[in-house]
This record gives structure tokens, C-alpha cells and sequence, in this order.
């Protein structure tokens, strides 16, 4: 079944499969604040694949669909080429 938009009653549609983006980690030795607050506090660390929904009604945007595995960790030393070649920079979670 596809993900649901409680507010709207309205099922979200897919805008891209194979959406690749990078799950941030802190800078420095504790935790920032979660999400684009304090992003200058966040670098990337995974790069993941997954699928782009968007709510028709009021325009909200969902991941899911996610591998269980990352496609890259950025100890990797091709890390960065991947990235770039993926475009996974369009978005980054800030959360741990």
C-alpha cells in the first residue's frame, strides 16, 4: 500500500524511485539538534537510495523505501566520487 497523508486522507505518490541521499553526523563530540536548524553542525556519513513521495493536497515529501544497507560510509575512500556521480547532496537527514 502506499504511504498515507493523514491531514489530507490522501494517498502519496511516488515523484522519484532511486532518490539518493547522505544521513548526516555531528562535527564535533556531541549531538546537535536534529534536522536544518543546525546543519552547519552535521557532515556526511551514508549515502542511501530511496523512493521521493509527495502529498498531492498539501505538498509534504516522504523518503522510504530504503535499502538495509548504505551504498557508501564515508570512511570509503571513493566516498566523495559517489556521492557527486549520485547527486546524493540534493538532501541530507540530520538525526541520529
Amino acid at each position: 500500500m502506499k504511504p498515507i497523508c493523514v491531514p489530507c486522507q490522501r494517498f502519496f505518490r511516488m515523484q522519484k524511485s532511486g532518490f539518493y541521499f547522505t544521513e548526516g553526523m555531528p562535527t564535533g563530540n556531541y549531538r546537535p539538534p536534529s534536522g536544518n536548524g543546525s546543519s552547519g553542525e552535521w557532515k556526511p556519513y551514508k549515502i542511501w537510495s530511496g523512493d521521493l513521495w509527495q502529498c498531492e493536497g498539501c505538498g509534504a515529501k516522504i523518503i522510504s523505501g530504503c535499502g538495509m544497507s548504505p551504498i557508501r560510509i564515508q570512511h570509503e575512500k571513493d566516498f566523495a566520487s559517489v556521492s557527486l556521480s549520485l547527486n546524493a547532496q540534493q538532501f541530507q537527514v540530520n538525526d541520529c
